[in-house]
């Protein structure tokens, strides 16, 4: 056992007869290891992205609500009215008439 062992650390399973067994296996293991590091790196940096674009939907709906607020509030007649009265225009107190044009091709 102490024999195999020394042998493990002294790399002798690397040089020996059937090695190439052994080093297929090596290569096969560190490229799963290099695939899976790789995965692991895209998955990480997704969820990177993930996070940012919550973030920025955040912002963005917050500044949609806001806007939207302050145009129910631009289109109320109350505020159009004072609005015009700063600018001299008053609301008529004449109700619009309604114009019909008849038409002579009768």
């Amino acid at each position: 056992m102490k024999k195999n062992i020394y042998s493990i650390l002294r790399g002798r399973f690397l040089i020996s007869d059937d090695s190439f067994k052994n080093w297929r296996i090596i290569i096969f293991i560190s490229v799963l290891a290099i695939v899976m590091i790789a995965s692991s790196h895209s998955a990480d940096k997704k969820v990177y992205e993930i996070a940012r674009l919550t973030n920025e939907v955040k912002e963005l709906r917050s500044a949609f609500v806001d806007k939207r607020g302050k145009l129910m509030r631009l289109k109320k007649e109350s505020y159009v009215e004072t609005k015009m009265k700063e600018r001299g225009i008053e609301i008529s107190l004449n109700p619009p008439t309604k114009i019909i044009v008849k038409s002579n091709q009768e």
